[in-house]
């Protein structure tokens, strides 16, 4: 073990990062972690598609419920209230997902950070690219969640009508209402309440969710240098995928610098220097110029992963960036890209 992170800690020169045996576009599950591959991909990542697709087609309740609010009569109420409900059984589904990622994540790690990293990475390609795509989903759902900034109001007038006994499991609505969701009723419970708000209250709410999540496990298990190994070998593996300067898909573009961005910044959380320190293994000055070389037209990758906002977010979530140890030229180059 640390014979992976001596390998990719390269600073300087034209050679980026070593080959690690693991080929990220074709990687498929073996007979032995199939089991495991088959659980965690219909926990984990089948169902992203359709979370995407809900968040990305989200209408916002904000004219019902302003208009409910300004003239607070039965029918104006009623109309608010129908229209959030659609919203919040979708933030439900959220959440559920955030708690199923708290269940996934430490069991996929256990099988590639306990021992020889780079040897378990070669044997479980399937698990490896498997934790790649939940990274992938995690930048695509936050994206959609910035551009979404009405959530929040949707689903606190919901709690507001709740806690006003406006409608809740006595109240004429419910009583008429068959198709109440689990979720209308639980709801009642505060706790859950409040687990929710403060879920969606957070910026990037997935990556919060992965990062506590790694973090914690990291904690518990004392294995920061084995989870770093993994990161930065996922980074380098989708930095290797891009700079062979072959022709490739452009969703694989899309995908290799999505992942590596967010690889970047759960090292930079689990790490106690940071993935901007002059120790880090990760090679962050020409991760920032591989991202800025890429131009979503020239490619046709979506805008999700145009170069702002890969920027922006490995500026605005990681930990150690402006620390006083971080290279001068490193945070400036990562400030004005």
């Amino acid at each position: 073990m640390g014979q992976l992170l001596s390998s990719l800690s390269l600073r300087s020169g034209d050679v980026m990062v070593p080959e690690l045996g693991f080929d990220i576009e074709n990687a498929k599950p073996s007979s032995e972690e199939s089991h495991l591959y088959n659980e965690l991909f219909e926990l984990l990542v089948q169902p992203g598609p359709s979370l995407l697709n809900a968040l990305r087609n989200y209408k916002s309740a904000s004219v019902q419920v302003r208009t409910a609010i300004a003239s607070p009569t039965e029918e104006n109420e009623d109309n608010a209230w129908q229209a959030v409900l659609p919203i919040v059984d979708m933030l439900r589904e959220f959440y559920g997902y955030a708690s199923d990622l708290q269940e996934g994540v430490p069991r996929l790690l256990n099988v590639l950070c306990q021992g020889d990293v780079s040897r378990n990475l070669e044997k479980h390609q399937g698990l490896t690219k498997l934790f790649a795509d939940i990274l992938d989903f995690v930048f695509e759902f936050d994206h959609l969640k910035t551009h979404s900034p009405t959530l929040q109001n949707d689903f606190s007038y919901y709690r507001r009508m709740l806690q006003r006994g406006r409608y809740g499991a006595s109240g004429r609505q419910s009583m008429a209402d068959e198709s109440m969701s689990d979720l209308r009723s639980a709801m009642v419970e505060d706790d859950q309440a409040n687990r929710i708000s403060l879920f969606i209250a957070y910026p990037t709410p997935m990556l919060k969710c992965v990062i506590d999540t790694t973090t914690d496990y990291v904690t518990k298990n004392k294995l920061q240098r084995p989870v770093g190994e993994c990161l930065a070998a996922v980074w380098a593996t989708c930095f290797g995928t891009v700079n062979k300067k072959r022709t490739l898909r452009p969703e694989i573009v899309a995908f290799c610098l999505k992942v590596m961005v967010v690889s970047i910044i759960l090292y930079d959380h689990i790490d106690p220097s940071g993935a901007f320190s002059k120790s880090s293994p990760i090679n962050i000055k020409n991760s920032v110029k591989m991202i800025q070389s890429v131009n979503t037209n020239t490619f046709n990758i979506p805008e999700e992963s145009s170069a702002t906002n890969l920027m922006s977010a490995l500026r605005y979530n990681s930990k150690h960036l402006n620390d006083d140890s971080t290279p001068k030229g490193v945070k400036n180059l990562v400030m004005a890209a």
